[in-house]
């Protein structure tokens, strides 16, 4: 699996041009089919997506592509799942906020959950993309009476914010955030993220 950005057609080009690399060996990746087709929960309703496949010329290993407006294994978007975050930073409880965006209190609990189970995993990671991506970055202090998960959406904040500006344009915080955990901020997994590239 990787995350990619959400735009068929540029996917579609660096695929043909061999510019994804197999996040395993870092071969070159080419296309290969599509997956199952997914049914994505936004905040405007329900959106159909295909990811992509692609087959690493390297390894071998197939890859689905996912869009960095998903996360892996969940049903509602990066978006969604983000605000939540934030409303929970700010101090609501998982029943109001899964009022605010029509979900299962559940659902959100869950999101809440993982992420605060995966948070200061995600702050190590997320605060050294910071130090990548803005290398005027000397010291990062998030709010010392805040909690761990509101520290590491502070500094995913700023690790998006660094990577809107590299690339000249606005993007989807939410997006950027999926993209640089490699889809795992929610995972029910031990797993590590992946080194830098």
């Amino acid at each position: 699996m990787l995350i990619v950005a959400d735009d068929t057609h540029r996917i579609e080009g660096e695929l043909a041009a061999g510019e994804l690399a197999c996040p395993e060996c870092q071969g070159e990746l080419r296309p290969w089919g599509h997956a199952r087709l997914r049914r994505l929960r936004t905040l405007d309703g329900v959106r159909l997506i295909r990811p992509r496949r692609s087959s690493c010329v390297g390894c071998g290993r197939t890859h689905v592509l996912i869009p960095g407006v998903m996360i892996p294994r969940r049903a509602d978007a990066t978006a969604v799942i983000g605000q939540a975050l934030l409303a929970h930073a700010a101090g609501k409880g998982h029943r109001p906020i899964a009022a605010e965006l029509g979900r299962p209190p559940a659902t959100v609990r869950g999101w809440l959950r993982a992420f605060a189970a995966r948070a200061a995993q995600t702050l190590r990671h997320a605060t050294r993309w910071l130090v990548r991506l803005d290398v005027g970055v000397v010291r990062i202090e998030p709010d010392p009476h805040a909690s761990p998960a509101a520290q590491t959406l502070e500094v995913m904040a700023a690790a998006a914010l660094a990577a809107e500006k590299r690339v000249g344009r606005a993007v989807c915080r939410w997006q950027v955030v999926c993209s640089l955990t490699a889809g795992l901020m929610l995972a029910n997994t031990s797993r590590p993220y992946p080194a830098l590239r």
